[in-house]
């Protein structure tokens, strides 16, 4: 079985000085979710093997506190084809996955966390930041995987842990 987390971004600081919408940073909530969701995910010892980030400040710095603070050992790499990307281009970067890797989570943005959730498992629920939502597949082979094959195992915002 292969299992995906898609985790959306930490709350950005808009009021924060930055030059582009790429650089935009984590605010103080941000920050705190991104490591409370990081610490849930230890606790229910459900670390990804390797997490997948959008190459922006906001997601990056999110994946990086929970990993930090979740005290995960997940390999980490940036994909800048997550910034601005679609659903398809999620599936396209999940079907180049090597097939020893059995769970990876990875690091986005709204409208195309919630759209790619709703797409594999036809579960339409709201998406705010610093959500996670787990999703497994019946198949050991990453390219194999399609919209509407997943099975929704949970979903939850830093608000529901405590």
């Amino acid at each position: 079985m292969l299992s995906i987390i898609i985790f959306r971004h930490g709350k950005s600081d808009w009021d924060a000085n930055y030059d582009s919408d790429h650089d935009r940073p984590l605010s103080k909530r941000g920050y705190k979710a991104a490591k409370k969701m990081g610490r849930y995910l230890n606790k229910i010892n459900q670390m990804p093997e390797q997490v997948i980030s959008s190459s922006a400040l906001r997601a990056k710095n999110t994946a990086e506190l929970a990993m930090k603070y979740g005290n995960w050992s997940s390999n980490f790499s940036i994909e800048v084809k997550i910034y601005g990307g679609s659903s398809d281009t999620l599936l396209d970067i999940i079907h180049h996955l090597d097939n020893k890797i059995e769970s990876i989570c990875l690091v986005g943005h709204e409208p195309t966390c919630s759209s790619f959730i709703s797409l594999c498992t036809f579960h339409s629920q709201r998406f705010t930041t610093a959500s996670m939502a787990k999703i497994d597949y019946k198949t050991t082979s990453w390219n194999k995987i399609e919209f509407g094959m997943g099975t929704l195992d949970w979903i939850k915002s830093p608000k529901e842990i405590f």
